[in-house]
């Protein structure tokens, strides 16, 4: 028996599998300078290579059964950012992640999602922990973490500097 995962709804938000349809508002998210300083190499992302990105997290769900989704406003469908969990392969536990639009940022909205995403890994998923992986000096990612149930953990070397592992445990 599966369970669809597909469509999530909180309070606030409805999560949705990534689509075409996302392209647009998800590049212009990973092309702000500001919102991606704290991810992977800290800097934007062009069109192509925002659309490269989209397409992996829509591939993910193809190998996984889950991924990264695409956070909505249920009101209208309008695009509020993403969260969601990203399991490369080698990599003992699934990441948490998430990151908002600016204008909505400051609301809530990340630990909302990241808790509804926590609670469907370990109740539908059947995984124990999770991590968040969060750059040093990134504090509003660090109290997102935190409030969605972590505790802080080792440091992690990674080619692009080290990075704090938040856990997240059943």
């Amino acid at each position: 028996m599966t369970t669809d995962i597909s469509l999530l709804r909180t309070a606030r938000l409805q999560l949705v599998v990534p689509e075409a349809r996302h392209v647009a508002a998800f590049a212009a998210l990973h092309a702000d300078p500001y919102t991606m300083r704290y991810i992977d190499q800290g800097r934007p992302l062009d069109r192509t290579d925002a659309w490269l990105h989209l397409a992996m997290l829509i591939g993910h769900w193809q190998m996984r059964g889950y991924g990264v989704w695409m956070l909505e406003d249920p009101a209208d469908g309008s695009f509020v950012g993403r969260v969601g969990l990203f399991h490369p392969a080698g990599w003992d536990e699934a990441e948490l992640s998430w990151m908002i639009v600016p204008a909505l940022r400051g609301r809530g909205l990340a630990t909302e999602a990241a808790r509804a995403v926590r609670d469907v890994a370990f109740a539908t998923l059947g995984m124990t922990s999770l991590i968040s992986l969060i750059k040093p000096g990134n504090e509003a990612s660090r109290r997102v973490a935190l409030k969605a149930g972590a505790i802080a953990a080792e440091t992690v070397g990674f080619p692009d500097g080290p990075l704090q592992t938040y856990r997240y445990r059943k």
